[in-house]
């Protein structure tokens, strides 16, 4: 279903977790779950994947992750404070120790001249209080930016956690 390479680091995340013994929660907005799909299509993924949360809405957000309306009113469902949100709001509302979470313009439309296609935003908590995003500018059409963000948020999740509990 994946290519390769995004099951290769499905792999390797589901390996170096388990290992851990670390769980993890998804909150995803552009990526509409596919970084959850990607970590079940592995065998043991039991272990690893807590939860996944699909909030494509604003509402949703609010809802679901407990996503000021404030904060998305003023900074947008497409922005660094609103991709910790979600990892944040992830976490609160799961058993997981760490969260990934994933929200962006895919396209075609939606953007902004300020918010372009292929924008997006990966924010990662964990319960030990590490809070961050990182925002990547993805090229090519819809389905392109989505797997791309799949991979990129793969491969924060694999090389934050470099194999002791105690970094994360």
């Amino acid at each position: 279903m994946f290519p390769p390479d995004i099951h290769d680091l499905a792999r390797r995340i589901i390996e170096v977790y388990s290992g851990n013994k670390l769980r993890i929660v998804t909150a995803e907005s552009c990526t509409g779950g596919l970084i959850a799909a990607a970590l079940t299509e592995i065998p043991g993924s039991s272990a690893v994947v807590e939860r996944g949360f699909v909030t494509y809405s604003n509402d949703a957000k609010v809802e679901v992750l407990g996503v000021l309306p404030d904060l998305l009113e003023s900074k947008g469902a497409v922005s660094p404070e609103a991709a910790e949100a979600m990892a944040t709001g992830a976490l609160e509302f799961s058993l997981a120790d760490v969260a990934v979470s994933a929200t962006g313009i895919a396209g075609p439309s939606g953007a902004t001249a300020a918010k372009p296609v292929g924008l997006v935003y990966i924010g990662l908590a964990s319960r030990t209080g590490v809070v961050f995003h990182y925002q990547c500018q993805f090229r090519g059409d819809r389905g392109d930016v989505r797997m791309q963000s799949v991979r990129e948020a793969l491969q924060l999740l694999l090389t934050l956690q470099k194999g002791s509990r105690d970094e994360f």
